[in-house]
């Protein structure tokens, strides 16, 4: 299922080379890691970790890299487009992730598939 239309891929900005292409595993580490200090666990769930009622296992396979950092960027926008809001809702955070540590959460939850 396809969350956003052309027009919100067209306005985003993607780094160079990262439409295709496998995560670096490099990006993918640090992902990883700005994933557990931000304490992502405390909502989701990866590999039995976490809390088990927003489970992350396989959103590189539902969800292109655009749709994920969309998920950060605007996070009011893609809950809209859920068809059940949740309780807990992701946009109650502010993020402020620099253009690196964007990268990398992306890089990190593509990888999961």
């Amino acid at each position: 299922m396809n969350l956003i239309g052309l027009g919100a891929v067209l306005a985003l900005a993607i780094p160079s080379g990262a439409v295709g292409q496998a995560p670096d595993s490099g990006a993918v580490d640090a992902g990883r890691k700005i994933y557990a200090a931000e304490k992502c666990f405390t909502c989701h769930q990866i590999a039995g970790k976490g809390n088990r009622v927003f489970p992350l296992d396989g959103v590189g396979r539902r969800l292109t890299p655009v749709e994920i950092r969309r998920w950060f960027t605007h996070t009011v926008e893609m809950e809209d487009q859920l068809p059940k809001r949740p309780a807990i809702r992701m946009s109650s955070r502010k993020y402020r992730f620099s253009p690196a540590e964007l990268d990398a959460l992306v890089a990190y939850l593509q990888s999961l598939k």
